[in-house]
């Protein structure tokens, strides 16, 4: 009996790693295509600008030499504030914010980020590459338009733009940083998590080992938790009190590594979306009295 059993057991072993190379090779096949869906690029048509808040389509060009396209809203100061938007957005996704700025005086600047909307790019690269459109539109406000000093709201792969990239942060007198994550890992964890569920834990290596064949870049170059440190600017980190994409837990951690000054703010309820719309009052307050006291009057820069 243990003879046969001894013999059947070699007998079973290529049996054995044939299928667990097949499923291996079939979940590989899924997490590539699940992850190109991640990195895939956004082009599509925007529209006129918004005529009500006398807004007109600018474009300039990026530290990386592609076009990016935005809607420029004049404002009666020398202040500006730069809008970056959200994975699979575009500059329109920020004009609840654009509208409050514009009402309080400040001129305002909403891009396409690369490979969104109607800036060309052939991959999201979740913030890196973003934060050479987001660098030279904090340039085109400056030397074009004569702006004095330049606030900036992203929100998450926005955010991230602003902290990310080979030049290190954003060269804004004022962040507002909303829903960004810390490590690409945590992103990418939480993400397949609230796709594929709590037991997914063994799949997230299959996604982050596409980064450098993908977007040729190392998980390193993906923490904004460890550029952070760098900034010598006021910062506001804003959160959802609700979010399973970037946990509170996280924002709290990205918060701690920022330098003062500094404020953070978790909007009860809120999950990964639109923080302006689910607390529009409260929003307007504390972002007006943090760029007033960051970037100063705006009628007098």
């Amino acid at each position: 009996m243990g003879a046969a059993s001894a013999a059947t057991r070699p007998r079973n072993l290529p049996w054995l790693a044939a299928l667990l190379l097949t499923a291996l090779i079939a979940v590989g096949s899924v997490a590539w295509w699940l992850g190109g869906q991640q990195f895939a690029p956004n082009p599509h048509p925007v529209g006129a600008p918004p005529a009500e808040l006398g807004a007109r389509a600018v474009s300039f060009t990026s530290l990386s030499g592609r076009p990016v396209s935005g809607w420029l809203i004049p404002g009666a100061g020398a202040a500006a504030v730069l809008l970056l938007h959200g994975s699979g957005g575009d500059r329109r996704s920020p004009l609840g914010r654009a509208r409050f700025l514009h009402e309080a005086g400040y001129t305002v600047l909403s891009i396409d980020l690369q490979a969104s909307g109607e800036s060309p790019g052939t991959h999201e690269t979740l913030g890196f590459l973003e934060s050479l459109d987001a660098q030279a539109a904090v340039t085109y406000l400056r030397t074009a338009l004569g702006a004095r000093r330049v606030g900036l709201i992203g929100f998450s792969l926005g955010g991230a733009a602003a902290l990310l990239g080979p030049q290190g942060p954003v060269t804004a007198d004022a962040l507002v940083l909303e829903a960004v994550y810390p490590t690409i890992e945590e992103a990418l964890a939480n993400r397949i998590r609230l796709r594929l569920g709590p037991w997914s834990g063994w799949l997230y290596p299959f996604f982050t080992w596409q980064i450098r064949p993908r977007l040729g870049l190392a998980p390193a170059d993906l923490r904004p938790i460890g550029r952070i440190g760098a900034l010598t600017v006021p910062v506001f980190v804003i959160g959802g009190g609700a979010d399973r994409h970037t946990t509170p837990a996280e924002t709290r951690r990205l918060f701690a590594a920022a330098p003062a000054p500094k404020r953070l703010w978790l909007v009860p309820g809120a999950v990964h979306g639109d923080l302006y719309a689910a607390a529009p009052l409260e929003y307007q307050r504390r972002v007006l009295a943090f760029f007033a006291a960051a970037l100063g009057p705006r009628d007098h820069q």
